[in-house]
Order: structure tokens, then sequence, then C-alpha cells
């Protein structure tokens, strides 16, 4: 009998903890393309600093490690917007989107992104801005 009552305990404890977790954005995330951005500073009004270095780029230069900055609503799913200013190229990208909680209770990033490139004349305005999707997972 003793051991249903420990048995209930610890699936209580489980639910409490479970249903409290929260995601936290600052920390080491890889996307589906293989890109790692590091959330390095996290204030208080919910803006934040960090790097980025792309695993994929249409130009051709070094890739290099590049700012980010951006903001959150701190809550049990928050959403983040956050943008990077190249550093090896003349481009912009921008990214909003929302952390969930997976099945397995693991912290997960999903966002849409806008990569603005800079073009030397209005006729070429057209083909300056790129969407598309990300998921970022944690690196552990």
């Amino acid at each position: 009998m003793k051991s249903y009552g420990v048995l209930a305990l610890l699936l209580l404890c489980f639910c409490v903890c479970s249903a409290t977790q929260q995601c936290n954005i600052q920390g080491q995330w890889r996307n589906n393309l293989g890109s790692n951005m590091t959330i390095q500073s996290v204030s208080d009004n919910g803006a934040f600093a960090g790097v980025y270095l792309t695993a994929v780029s249409s130009v051709n230069t070094k890739i290099v490690e590049s700012p980010l900055t951006g903001f959150w609503k701190k809550s049990k799913q928050p959403m983040i917007g956050f943008a990077v200013k190249w550093a090896f190229s003349d481009s912009l990208t921008v990214w909003a989107g929302q952390c969930f909680l997976n099945e397995n209770n693991e912290e997960v990033l999903h966002t849409t992104w806008l990569l603005r490139s800079k073009q030397k004349a209005l006729q070429d305005n057209w083909k300056a801005t790129r969407i598309g999707v990300d998921t970022f997972t944690r690196l552990k």
C-alpha cells in the first residue's frame, strides 16, 4: 500500500513540474539547416543580444559570425523576434516566432524569416526579399 502512495506523489510532482516548465531563450540553438545561434544576454525588459553563425549563404565570401539583437515576451510559450546584420554581406535577416515545449518537454523555436539583400537599382527591388521558416532546437 505504501508503494501506491509514493507512486502517486511522484506522479503529482511530475505533472506539476511539467506544467510549470517554461521556454528559456538564453543559450545555444541550432536550426534545421545547421546554423548556430547563441543568445548571450537577456535583460529584464525582454531585450537580448547574441551571435549567429549561418551554415548557408548565397554570397561568395567567407561566412563569419554576425551579431544579433532581439526581444521576447517571457511566458510559458514566449513570442520572439530578432534581427541579424550579416557581417560578411550587404543583407539583413529578421525572424519572428514562438517557443514551444514538444512532446519530450524540449524547447523548440518555430520561426519565419525575411532576408533583405541590398540591390543596386530600383528595378531590381523585386528580387531583394526572400522568406522562409526555421525550426531551432537547443544545443545540449
